[in-house]
């Protein structure tokens, strides 16, 4: 197989998987190393291909936007960001990333795909080792989200704001 074919196969799983598909599991499908597949993700998305990596591993952006997309503005401490996500997700809604402004380079995002408590006790346990955008910000952030109707979207800006972290 040729990297231009294996690049190919690679964003053909991604396009047909309902979950993030990590580089480890692709290096291991393909039989070469994490960072190759992570070269060969690079290409595609200089490419054109609309590919977000996430805590859990590649998606396609397609298959992130799925639903009714809206956004949240909100305001918290760092130590609140585990209570932020869980009321989200667990009104039904997926954390598709954070932006901040930042005054030097502008709009900065990060691509989170977050749909469940599971995916939101993992991100914490890897945001350990870092602090968040927010912190770039006074805790100042968007999230987009995806939610499945707007009942749902309702839910989540009602209990954001019962926690005191959306901004109006």
């Amino acid at each position: 197989m040729t990297a231009e074919e294996r690049r190919a196969a690679v964003f053909g799983i991604l396009e047909q998987a309902e979950r993030p598909v990590s580089a480890s599991s692709l290096a291991e499908r393909f039989g070469v190393s994490r960072q190759l597949i992570v070269g060969d993700v690079a290409l595609l998305r200089a490419g054109g291909a609309a590919i977000d990596a996430t805590a859990r591993g590649y998606v396609t952006r397609e298959k992130q936007r799925t639903g009714l997309l809206r956004q949240v503005a909100c305001r918290h401490r760092a130590e609140d960001v585990e209570q932020e996500l869980l009321v989200i997700v667990d009104n039904g809604c997926a954390v598709l990333d954070v932006i901040v402004e930042h005054p030097v380079y502008g709009q900065l995002t990060g691509a989170l795909g977050l749909t469940s408590r599971y995916d939101v006790g993992q991100f914490i346990l890897r945001s350990r080792q870092a602090q968040p955008l927010s912190l770039l910000t006074e805790g100042v952030h968007l999230h987009t989200l995806a939610c499945p109707d707007e009942a749902a979207f309702l839910r989540v800006k009602r209990e954001l704001t019962e926690a005191g972290f959306l901004l109006e």
